[in-house]
């Protein structure tokens, strides 16, 4: 059971959203007032502050942004796969935890728009690690704060493409046609592929880059990432968060339990 306390928010958050339930409005204005993004955006100003504090040289600072942008996809990519997606999290109450609230709730009810987002706790070391070694060595202090706000600028953008990919309409652009069949392959159909958000040329260099009849049989852990009922007699801390262990979308679930309670009382 996918659970998120909103006892503790306030404003708009203080209640559940689900984009297969809102408009590209409704997304904007949540999306702007979500602590995590305001978090990236103050960053990327404070980086700027420092640039101006202590500015590179223009080619060195084109050089740091250009860097933190084009490692991105990559980067995201090795995330996605072998961190999000790997079978070693569950299996410690120390890493347990951060695993269920960073992807797993996300693929147990891929619409829910709290646990799309990234955890700051996680994103902002990544993004720091990504982007700041690498500018300070092109072009110093200055060349990693460029860096570091290009990486803050990117994560921004990522997070609203992904909401758009889990947002009920259909696009009209090629390449966003194409960005939201590829998720949505992901979420719904075989996890074990397709791990880009905005660029898949990741994918198709490491070979899980796929279309959906090249995979004919559904993924039968798309909503549960292999965290069965076998794993979680062996590794229970997620399972014991959860409720139990994902079967099936958990809205549709939960809406066909309904019906089968009511069914029963009518009888």
């Amino acid at each position: 059971m996918l659970f998120v306390d909103h006892s503790k928010r306030t404003g708009i958050w203080s209640r559940a959203h689900y984009l297969d339930r809102m408009t590209l409005k409704d997304l904007v204005v949540a999306y702007f007032q979500y602590y995590a993004i305001q978090a990236y955006l103050l960053l990327a100003l404070v980086a700027v502050a420092v640039v101006v504090w202590s500015p590179p040289t223009l080619i060195a600072g084109a050089t740091a942004a250009a860097f933190a942008v084009m490692i991105y996809p990559l980067a995201w990519y090795l995330l996605h796969r072998y961190v999000l997606h790997s079978q070693w999290m569950w299996k410690s109450p120390l890493t347990a935890k951060t695993w269920k609230r960073i992807h797993y709730d996300h693929h147990q009810d891929p619409n829910h728009l709290e646990v799309l987002f990234g955890a700051l706790y996680t994103t902002l070391p990544t993004i720091a690690i990504a982007t700041i070694p690498v500018g300070y060595m092109i072009g110093g202090i200055g060349g990693a704060a460029i860096a570091f706000a290009a990486g803050l600028l990117t994560t921004c953008f990522y997070e609203f493409a992904h909401c758009i990919q889990h947002l009920s309409y259909k696009p009209k652009h090629p390449w966003l046609v194409e960005m939201k069949k590829r998720h949505m392959a992901h979420h719904f159909h075989d996890e074990t592929g397709n791990f880009g958000i905005t660029s898949f040329w990741p994918d198709k260099l490491f070979g899980t880059f796929y279309d959906r009849q090249e995979r004919p049989a559904k993924s039968e852990t798309v909503f549960n990432l292999g965290y069965t009922d076998v794993v979680a007699e062996k590794y229970p801390w997620v399972s014991k968060m959860s409720g139990g262990v994902a079967k099936g979308h958990p809205r549709k679930r939960a809406a066909a339990n309904q019906n089968d309670t009511r069914s029963a009382d009518a009888a």
